[in-house]
């Protein structure tokens, strides 16, 4: 966690949380495609903030699934004391029991199957999968049951190479 994240984090969460609410209030899941390592912890951050100062009306407890099997062990990974290398801010969190990529209603799909049930629930969520440009893994499955949807949303966290299915 960078000086840079907490400089934006207000306006990427503000961001984030007014497509958050449309979608919910539509009915929809917000699908995003992620790097499992950095960028879905950083998301993680954004969404704890967003959910302690209830940014969300339409639903203030609004369930986010992470759903990759290398996010969930990457973000284990960040869960442990990082205290010695987390900026000021993020330190803080931590003196005061504040794990800063948790909170409630997160929720983890370890498994394929896990995964796939996440199409069949119609609670609005947020549902973080990689990979980060869509090439492969449980996105194209995600993009597949909710990009025709108009209730949902999608939100591009991260560059998109030409010639990959996230840019296109």
């Amino acid at each position: 966690y960078g000086n840079r994240l907490h400089s934006e984090t207000g306006n990427i969460a503000e961001r984030l949380a007014g497509i958050f609410d449309v979608t919910f209030r539509r009915g929809g899941n917000v699908i995003i495609p992620s790097f499992a390592v950095g960028r879905a912890q950083e998301l993680l951050y954004i969404i704890r903030e967003i959910k302690e100062k209830r940014l969300v009306a339409s639903i203030s407890d609004f369930p986010v699934y992470i759903d990759s099997p290398l996010a969930l062990e990457a973000t284990a990974i960040y869960s442990g004391d990082l205290r010695e290398y987390a900026d000021e801010e993020t330190a803080a969190l931590m003196r005061r029991g504040i794990n800063p990529i948790s909170f409630k209603n997160l929720r983890l799909s370890p498994t394929a199957e896990d995964s796939m049930r996440l199409n069949a629930d119609t609670t609005p969520k947020v549902i973080i999968s990689s990979s980060g440009m869509c090439e492969a893994g449980r996105i194209r499955h995600h993009l597949k049951h909710n990009l025709w949807r108009p209730e949902c949303s999608v939100v591009f966290v991260g560059y998109q190479a030409n010639g990959t299915l996230g840019r296109i």
